[in-house]
């Protein structure tokens, strides 16, 4: 699939993502059903954090957790857009993730898909924001937490993003 998407640096020299199309519209209702779909497209792939060198999979889990998980249910409005339309630029969002954090996993669903834990790293993406005459106004900045878990496999996995914030510093000029 054609994806419209580039990484670029901000004035304090930290990366973001951004996500040039809005390929999910809509504030009120997010086709989550279309979401777990264009997913699927990256299933099987792997990639490389750039600091770290560590290679996160893409499992089959991916699709259906990103786009139904209770964190996921509860986002309204802005959130769930920016949610729905990061799904585009996930591998660049791994490719610059950082700050890398553990924790041990804790419930005994997860004792073979996260059964040496979970991480979290955190990422930056950024949506644009359209005027009347479809012409980009500006881009608004978001943080986000990527979910890592680690498999019986000793294989890292993304699992979800999740804290999705909007950054109230000065919003990208196009």
């Amino acid at each position: 699939m054609e994806r419209n998407i580039s990484v670029i640096k901000d004035v304090k020299g930290n990366q973001i993502v951004i996500v040039n199309d809005i390929r999910f519209k809509g504030k009120r209702n997010i086709d989550w059903d279309e979401v777990e779909q264009y997913l699927k497209q990256y299933v099987g792939e792997f990639i490389e954090i750039a600091g770290s060198k560590e290679i996160i999979y893409i499992g089959s889990d991916l699709p259906d957790e990103y786009s139904g998980s209770n964190y996921t249910a509860k986002l309204k409005g802005a959130l769930a857009k920016a949610k729905a339309n990061a799904a585009q630029g996930i591998p660049e969002m791994i490719e610059i993730a950082e700050n890398r954090r553990f924790q041990e996993n804790l419930e005994r669903k997860h004792n073979k898909n996260a059964k040496y834990g979970w991480y979290r790293y955190d990422s930056r993406f950024a949506i644009p924001i359209f005027d009347e005459n479809n012409d980009v106004l500006r881009y608004n900045v978001f943080h986000a937490e990527l979910v890592i878990r680690h498999s019986e496999n000793r294989k890292l996995y993304l699992y979800d993003i999740i804290n999705i914030k909007k950054e109230t510093s000065t919003p990208l000029e196009p």
